[in-house]
């Protein structure tokens, strides 16, 4: 079990996830999102690549059109 900050809330997972796979998990898939860890920005194509780990620190962005 891994326990993340996202923007200031503690979630646990039952397992260890990448980017792309918390985001499938948070039901956002096919937003426009922006995700900082750990003070970084993770550049989209690295999302499925970049695997969360006990302790990260997530700040999560989700654009919303309109006017």
């Amino acid at each position: 079990m891994i326990q993340i900050s996202i923007n200031g809330a503690a979630r646990e997972f039952a397992e260890p996830l990448s980017v792309a796979q918390l985001i499938v998990e948070l039901e956002l898939t096919g937003k426009r999102i922006a995700i900082e860890r750990n003070g970084e920005i993770v550049p989209k194509s690295e999302h499925a690549s970049t695997q969360l780990v006990d302790g990260d620190v997530l700040e999560m962005v989700v654009a919303v059109g309109g006017g």
